[in-house]
């Protein structure tokens, strides 16, 4: 018998972590991001059964990538509202190994998906970064 590790859905951080970078000014709304990648796969005809609890796994990114300092309250001096964010380096460097528009992405999404949901922990996460980057 075989075990399934579950994984991390990094097409929905990616979009988190861009928005986050992009909310000076207004309000990060994790949802959203959601929702847009439901209507992004649906327009390359990818079926989306169920939007709500994609809507609700980004909720919970929110608060894990706040947990795991990937993502910080984003200063009044910066476009700061109490209701956004900007990235720590450690959120800058999740977003530059899983940007889907970097050549190469896959790799350290691979590495991080060996490591299951303790992926975006800070003290595995700050040990797998540097190998996720060598290809």
């Amino acid at each position: 018998m075989t075990t399934q590790t579950q994984t991390h859905n990094w097409d929905l951080i990616e979009r988190i972590l861009h928005d986050v970078q992009n909310s000076a000014g207004q309000a990060f709304v994790p949802r959203r991001c959601a929702e847009e990648l439901a209507e992004a796969l649906q327009q390359a005809g990818q079926e989306v059964k169920d939007v709500d609890g994609l809507k609700a796994q980004a909720d919970r990114y929110e608060a894990t990538l706040l947990a795991g300092g990937f993502i910080a309250p984003r200063p009044q001096s910066e476009g700061g509202n109490g209701e956004n964010f900007i990235l720590t380096p450690r959120g800058s460097q999740l977003l530059s190994m899983i940007d889907s528009t970097f050549p190469g992405e896959q790799h350290p999404r691979e590495v991080l998906d060996r490591h299951g949901l303790a992926a975006l922990t800070p003290e595995v996460f700050d040990g797998l970064g540097p190998r996720a980057t060598l290809v």
